[in-house]
């Protein structure tokens, strides 16, 4: 990680970044009305080691809230969203969502990975990119190529952002792995569940970042690589200049969750924590509570 980035703060103060904490000391204006909001879950499959098929049992309870949300539009689940790819294992998943009124998006994890023929087969394309309104959704696999994004997906990528980010207001943006993990950077505190098939040097840094951080667009990156043993790192969330890092997931049992986005009319962005663990669902605070020091 460039030095530069270790010590970069919030400095353009939207009101976004306000809604979630960036800058708690400024006033954050009145959000408006809700136009759609979407939901993303990680690590879906739920507690490793247990031989339960089919999405988390707590995330499943969770379907009628899901439902009952008006502005609903999407879900994007972010990876592990099976234990093993098998053909058993994804229909479970699809009977599950069934019971979810609106589409849902997968970004392939590590456990997708290991069948990724069945996965294309069944979903298609592991990388792919969307509309909703004014706003860009892109979905990656870093699985190709070591936690990389390189080759015909770079390629992919420049392309979609060239193409669309100048009349897109936020960019959301959705891959498995912690993309931003460095061993010795100031993320490293933050362990995701997994280091499965990361090459020692990988290109978010030196490639990817740059290219989102010269962006005049909001830019939100979610991975779901979390929440699957109880170390405190279920749930994260850091910022500077345009761009959001958010990690999300479930099975330790214990900080279980999932997010909730509300985008409004004018192009702001909020978050609800939901927690999976217990009866109070705002159990964990505000995603805000959960930023690097």
């Amino acid at each position: 990680m460039n030095s530069i980035y270790s010590h970069r703060l919030c400095y353009v103060f939207l009101i976004v970044a306000a809604c979630l904490g960036c800058n708690k000391e400024q006033n954050v204006p009145e959000f408006g009305q809700v136009d759609y909001s979407f939901f993303v879950a990680g690590h879906t499959y739920g507690t490793p080691g247990e031989n339960n098929v089919g999405l988390y049992s707590p995330f499943r309870e969770k379907f009628r809230l899901i439902n009952d949300e008006e502005q609903m539009v999407l879900g994007v689940l972010t990876g592990d969203i099976v234990r093993n790819s098998t053909e058993l294992e994804w229909d479970a998943v699809d009977n599950n969502l069934a019971e979810i009124d609106v589409p849902v998006h997968f970004a392939i994890g590590n456990h997708e990975a290991s069948n990724p023929d069945l996965f294309e087969a069944r979903y298609g394309p592991t990388y792919f990119s969307f509309s909703q309104g004014s706003d860009l959704f892109i979905v990656l696999d870093p699985n190709i190529d070591g936690w990389n994004i390189s080759g015909n997906q770079l390629v992919f990528l420049d392309s979609i952002l060239n193409l669309k980010a100048e009349n897109s207001t936020n960019i959301f943006v959705f891959f498995h792995q912690f993309l931003w993990w460095e061993q010795e950077n100031i993320f490293a505190p933050v362990y995701p569940n997994s280091l499965t098939d990361r090459t020692e040097s990988t290109n978010f840094w030196s490639t990817i970042e740059p290219r989102f951080n010269e962006l005049k667009n909001n830019v939100f990156l979610f991975a779901g690589d979390a929440g699957a043993f109880p170390t405190g790192n279920e749930v994260f969330y850091h910022c500077y200049d345009n761009i959001r890092f958010i990690a999300s997931g479930m099975g330790g049992g214990v900080r279980d969750n999932f997010i909730i986005a509300d985008v409004s009319e004018s192009g702001d962005v909020r978050f609800r924590l939901i927690a999976l663990n217990g009866d109070d669902i705002n159990g964990l605070g505000d995603l805000s509570d959960h930023q690097l020091p």
